[in-house]
């Protein structure tokens, strides 16, 4: 529910234009070659996302910016707490330019 969330959150943020997917094959949307290239940047949450992208998509790992939140899967969609943290950790990460 993490990128879910962060999809609802920055879905009409005129600075981005964004996309969610997961690693999981119970995921909605699973991440494929084809949204890793649309993407100019990837972010994660959790560092085994990163390890998955190295390992299924080594090209793509190395070519893109691939940033990880390191945000625990400990949160329901929309949870108010999520959402502070995915603001105050994806503002820090864009604030320095990481994307």
């Amino acid at each position: 529910m993490r990128s879910a969330t962060a999809h609802k959150i920055y879905e009409n943020d005129e600075r981005l234009e964004v996309k969610s997917a997961g690693t999981d094959i119970t995921a909605n949307v699973v991440i494929n070659e084809e949204l890793l290239n649309w993407a100019d940047a990837v972010i994660v949450m959790e560092k085994h996302h990163r390890n998955f992208i190295r390992r299924e998509f080594p090209g793509i790992y190395e070519s893109k910016k691939i940033v990880c939140l390191y945000i625990p899967d400990d949160y329901d969609f929309m949870q108010p707490e999520l959402v502070s943290i995915l603001e105050d950790k994806f503002e820090s990460v864009y604030r320095r330019g990481l994307v």
